[in-house]
């Protein structure tokens, strides 16, 4: 399972990246035959203090030697297990027996994951969080509603936001809900019935899972089932996803003509252009998003395998794994960046607002025509035909003038109902109903 990993120089946390090197796996390794061992010991098939001996002993091992190995052996984990026997004394003849190599492997996979999803969920949730605060500071700051791409009905920026703190929590809890699926021991020998611990395999399984804090799968194969990998990948991907229509809207709000949100960091925006405010973060995450969705189907793939297995998921998986989790770190921490860093133009957005001339108020009046006693078709149809005027003069203009408006609405009425904060509906509920969501959200995971 040694990685490769292509964001190694420039993707990717520190942090997230070392998981997946070669010290942080070899350890993982050793953890879970340290553990073998003592559900040995447990058992009665290895000798008492065995567990502790062989944890001594693999202190002196260099992952290197491991890796040397494998080019005479063709195997990471019998390379594993022979230099254990070789090392560790009267304890090593014990290393491994019984186990298979995917005891070992799914097991190390099973503790950095749920390492790695450690990282991710904290870093996720400080993006709800950040996401909480504008809701609340931007509550009232009204702006366009754009549907299509066109003006639809006003907003505030505080109920856009909103929208991404339910999203971003719906993530949250998809991920904490499957961790309990994925994040799991396979610790049961050759084809998965633990035929070689003579019936004392449940012995072995519950005490080396106790050992390393996991809860076994109940039944498996030669290795864990593959749903769960799916599962998780696919989860992330939707995460990455949503993280890329935030990065899209930012993208859209920030183009020239618009200017309403917009990254404000000092960086050289062309090469040639002086004057280019370039998204570059919003764009950087768009683009690991595409990567993220394009690893699901390997994902996907990797569950039918034949019979009680068979080796095609692992190659794949060691690219898989690492790098779904490398994109994933990279657009939270550029997520966590672009909301440090973005500018909010309120003045930008109540002029965008007046394009329209107040023609955005339409289905304002349409509702208040229809309770006054107009058939909504009728309604609708006499507002598209007045809209369509607006031009030199605005929408107000054009309704005060005609007279089969106001043979059912007077001029005030008329002037209210074209207050843009008049029309948001029950915005404020729905941004507090959203931050509650995400507080329950929270609640349901672990390791936040």
């Amino acid at each position: 399972m040694v990685i490769t990993c292509v964001f190694d120089w420039r993707y990717g946390s520190n942090e997230m990246r070392n998981l997946f090197g070669l010290e942080s796996i070899v350890k993982r390794y050793i953890d879970v035959e340290v553990a073998i061992m003592k559900g040995l010991e447990e058992a009665g098939l290895a000798p008492k203090g065995c567990a502790e001996k062989i944890r001594v002993c693999a202190e002196t091992i260099k992952p290197e030697e491991i890796y040397e190995r494998e080019t005479v052996l063709g195997h990471d984990i019998a390379s594993l297990a022979y230099i254990l026997g070789e090392k560790c004394g009267e304890c090593g003849r014990f290393v491994h027996l019984g186990a298979t190599s995917y005891d070992i492997v799914d097991t190390a996979w099973a503790l950095i994951i749920r390492d790695a999803l450690a990282i991710i969920k904290t870093r996720l949730w400080r993006v709800v969080e950040k996401l909480v605060e504008f809701s609340k500071k931007y509550e009232d700051a009204v702006m366009a509603g754009r549907t299509h791409g066109q003006h639809a009905v006003p907003i505030t920026l505080g109920f856009k936001f909103a929208n991404y703190v339910y999203e971003f929590s719906r993530s949250l809890e998809r991920i904490c809900e499957c961790e309990k699926r994925v994040v799991r021991s396979k610790i049961s020998g050759a084809v998965g019935t633990m035929a070689a611990w003579m019936g004392k395999g449940l012995i072995v399984e519950s005490t080396a899972s106790k050992e390393l804090g996991l809860e076994p799968h109940t039944i498996s194969t030669q290795v864990a089932p593959r749903d769960g990998f799916a599962e998780l990948v696919s989860n992330l991907a939707i995460l990455a996803s949503q993280l890329d229509r935030f990065a899209l809207e930012v993208r859209e709000l920030s183009r020239t003509e618009i200017g309403e949100v917009y990254e404000a960091v000092k960086r050289v925006g062309s090469s040639t252009m002086p004057q280019k405010r370039n998204p570059v973060t919003a764009e950087r995450i768009s683009g690991l998003a595409k990567i993220a969705r394009s690893l699901t189907i390997a994902a996907l793939e990797n569950i039918p395998l034949m019979h009680e297995r068979d080796l095609t998921n692992s190659s794949s998986e060691r690219v898989l794994i690492p790098h779904i989790f490398m994109v994933l770190d990279q657009m939270l921490v550029d997520m966590e960046k672009l909301l440090n860093t973005i500018h909010i133009d309120e003045e930008a957005m109540r002029k965008n607002l007046l394009l329209t001339k107040g023609a955005i108020m339409a289905e304002a009046l349409m509702v208040k025509l229809v309770e006054k006693g107009m058939a909504r078709h009728e309604a609708h149809k006499l507002l598209s035909e007045l809209a369509s005027r607006v031009g030199e003069e605005d929408f107000y203009t054009i309704l005060v003038k005609d007279g089969r408006v106001l043979s059912y609405l007077t001029t005030e009425e008329i002037r209210e109902l074209m207050k843009y904060e008049n029309y948001l509906g029950n915005y404020r509920e729905l941004i507090y109903r959203s931050i509650s969501y995400a507080q329950k959200a929270k609640l349901l995971c672990k390791n936040i």
